[in-house]
């Protein structure tokens, strides 16, 4: 008697809420209501949205995803007038993407079925595939490859040649409909943090700079060495009298690439206009991480780039090996003397 069973087909589900006003009370209301559907939520507050895992839930109600779905999205708008978008499917990546091609008040769901996946992909335009943003498409472009199927098509060993070893095998796998990435319930976005205290109130822009673009360096090492990646960036500075004043900033593309996280931490320095303040200390902070898995770097035509993240990597090796501190880029140390 063979008691090989086949795995019971996986249901991802990718929920975005829409409601008139956003508190953070409202937010986890509406979690709350996801909860009492199946406990494995994974909330992403940042565009008000979560991951839910219905594998285990499909059998315990007794119904299909459709069927969840749909009970799901009433009681959301039954008990707090809360419109939502969802897509759901075998993987996080194709429950994200039905999710984004879907409108509010809808869903649309991508059953566990080889044909059904290879349908709802191949059709969508290559930067529907997370990690493809609009500048990697284009490249893409260039050699023919301008959708989804035409990634999956495309041997591995070309895609490589494009895109580089990682995101080349995270692009093809996704094209063709495999992502074992699970839904993490509670997981929410961390932070990351680095801070200097001067002994002096310092007065020095130029001291002021350094000091911040050696945080940069702390904070862009500590984020490689955990595989993650920064959304957003936040600068605090305190003063002589002990007042504080912060600002944030959005990265252009999610990165943990230090070159990419000095421009931005620059430019939140030059927003304080500190040339006479007498600063006491300098936080800078990484918010809304993400696995870097998540995030594919978007392609440059600049090959220096690419040759600033090699060197990353070499001073990454040597931090481990002998310590922080040891090497770094040379605008984050002070002159000699």
């Amino acid at each position: 008697m063979n008691t090989t069973s086949r795995p019971r087909p996986r249901a991802i589900l990718r929920i975005h809420f829409h409601p008139a006003e956003r508190t953070d009370e409202l937010y986890e209301q509406l979690l709350t209501v996801v909860d009492g559907i199946s406990s494995r939520v994974e909330p992403l507050p940042a565009d008000w949205s979560a991951y839910v895992d219905l594998t285990g839930a499909l059998a315990y109600w007794g119904r299909d995803a459709e069927g969840l779905v749909a009970v799901l999205r009433l009681r959301l708008l039954a008990l707090h007038g809360v419109q939502c978008s969802a897509g759901a499917g075998p993987t996080r990546s194709i429950a994200a993407m039905a999710a984004d091609a879907t409108p509010p008040g809808a869903a649309t769901v991508v059953r566990d079925d080889p044909y059904e996946i290879a349908a709802f992909l191949r059709t969508k335009p290559a930067s529907a595939l997370p990690g493809i943003g609009p500048k990697t498409a284009k490249t893409l472009a260039r050699y023919g490859i301008t959708s989804v199927g035409d990634i999956a098509d495309t041997q591995l060993h070309t895609l490589q040649r494009i895109l580089g070893t990682t995101a080349a095998r995270l692009a093809h796998d996704r094209a063709l409909g495999i992502d074992e990435r699970p839904v993490v319930p509670g997981a929410a976005p961390r932070t990351m943090s680095a801070s200097h205290r001067f002994d002096r109130d310092e007065l020095d822009p130029d001291q002021h700079h350094r000091t911040v673009l050696g945080l940069v360096q702390d904070l862009g090492g500590r984020l490689r060495t955990s595989g993650e990646i920064a959304q957003v960036l936040t600068l605090a500075v305190t003063y002589a009298d002990r007042t504080q004043t912060t600002r944030s900033r959005s990265l252009a593309e999610p990165t943990a690439h230090t070159p990419a996280l000095a421009a931005t931490a620059r430019a939140l320095l030059t927003g304080f206009g500190l040339q006479r303040a007498r600063v006491r200390a300098l936080a800078l902070r990484a918010e809304r991480l993400r696995p870097a898995e998540d995030t594919v770097h978007q392609l440059t035509l600049d090959d220096r780039d690419d040759k600033l993240r090699r060197l990353e990597t070499a001073l990454d090796k040597a931090s481990t090996r002998y310590g922080p501190g040891v090497a770094g880029a040379a605008s984050t140390f002070p002159p000699a003397g």
